[in-house]
C-alpha cells in the first residue's frame, strides 16, 4: 500500500495508450537510421510532454543529446531548458508535447542534412505528428532549426486541412549561439542577441495563437540569458523514480573518451555536487 504520509511525486506515465503504444513498439532501427550518420547505440527517444490530448504547442526539434539519452526523454539538457522559458513566456508549464526530427542522435557532421528528406525517417515522424495534431487542441506549433521547420512543412504539406489551423513559429534552434561562435564566424555573446532577437520576433504572434494555461503578460527576451530564462523541466515530463538533478539547470552528462571510438560509446553521468545526499 502506498504510504498516504509520502507527498506525492508527479511522473510520466510513459506509451501507456494509443497510438503511442504501437508506436513506441515499431520504431524503426538501422534499416531506416543508417550507424554512420546516427547513434543507435543509445536507442531512439521519442518524446517529452503531455499525450493525453492537453497539449496546446506542438514542439520540433531536432535530435537528443547527452542529457536525453540517459532521461529517455528530450530537450531536457539546456537546450530543454531554454525552450521551456520561451514556453512560459505564452502560459504554459505543462500544456505542451516535443518531438524530434530524427529518433537517433546525430553523429558526426552533415548526418541530418544527409537525411533531411529521407521518406522512411519521414514516414515514421510523420505518425507521430498525425497522432499529436489530429485532436484540434494544438493551436500553435514550434519549430528549433531548419531542419525541423522543413520536417514540418513537408508533413503539413500533405495535411493542408490540418495544418492550415495551426499557427508555425519557425525559430533558431536554441544552441544555436554555441553552434555559431565554435565555427569562429562570431562570438557567443552576438549569437546570443540574435538568437534572443529571432525569438522576440515570433513571440507575438505565438502569444496570440495559444490558449495559456495562466493568462501571462508577454515579456520579451534582453540581448542574453537572463534569471528565469531558463526554466527547470517538470518533474511530470520524466520517467518515474527520476533523481531531481536530472532537471536540474546545472549540466550532468558529458561523452568522454581518448579516443572518437570511446567517445562514441561513452556517457560520463556525474551527480551535481549539490545534489549529493551524503554531503547534507
Amino acid at each position: 500500500m502506498p504510504d498516504p504520509a509520502s507527498p506525492a511525486r508527479p511522473f510520466c506515465p510513459g506509451y501507456d495508450r494509443a497510438p503511442f503504444d504501437a508506436l513506441a513498439a515499431a520504431y524503426p532501427g538501422a534499416d531506416t537510421y543508417p550507424a554512420k550518420d546516427f547513434r543507435l547505440e543509445w536507442g531512439p527517444i521519442f518524446h517529452r510532454g503531455r499525450l493525453d490530448g492537453t497539449a496546446r504547442v506542438l514542439v520540433l526539434g531536432q535530435d537528443p543529446a547527452t542529457h536525453e539519452a540517459i532521461s529517455r526523454r528530450i530537450l531536457v539538457g539546456e537546450a530543454g531548458q531554454r525552450v521551456q522559458g520561451l514556453l512560459a513566456k505564452v502560459g504554459l508549464s505543462t500544456g505542451y508535447v516535443l518531438v524530434n526530427t530524427f529518433l537517433y542522435s546525430v553523429y558526426g557532421q552533415g548526418g541530418g542534412e544527409r537525411h533531411a528528406d529521407d521518406p522512411a525517417i519521414a514516414a515514421y515522424r510523420d505518425q507521430w505528428l498525425d497522432a499529436l495534431l489530429a485532436g484540434g487542441t494544438v493551436t500553435a506549433v514550434v519549430t528549433l532549426g531548419t531542419l525541423a521547420r522543413k520536417a514540418y512543412q513537408a508533413w503539413a504539406a500533405t495535411r493542408p486541412d490540418v495544418a492550415g489551423g495551426l499557427h508555425l513559429a519557425a525559430i533558431r534552434h536554441p544552441t544555436w549561439p554555441e553552434s555559431a561562435s565554435a565555427s569562429g564566424s562570431t562570438t557567443w555573446e552576438k549569437a546570443t542577441a540574435a538568437l534572443l532577437e529571432d525569438w522576440n520576433a515570433h513571440l507575438p504572434a505565438l502569444h496570440e495563437h495559444v490558449v495559456p494555461e495562466t493568462p501571462t503578460e508577454l515579456e520579451l527576451y534582453g540581448e542574453t540569458w537572463k534569471p528565469g530564462d531558463l526554466v527547470e523541466i517538470p518533474a511530470g515530463d520524466l520517467p518515474a523514480g527520476t533523481p531531481a538533478w536530472w532537471r536540474a539547470l546545472e549540466p550532468w552528462a558529458d561523452r568522454t573518451g581518448r579516443t572518437s571510438e570511446l567517445k562514441r560509446a561513452t556517457i560520463t553521468v556525474t551527480v551535481p555536487a549539490g545534489a549529493r545526499p551524503w554531503h547534507q
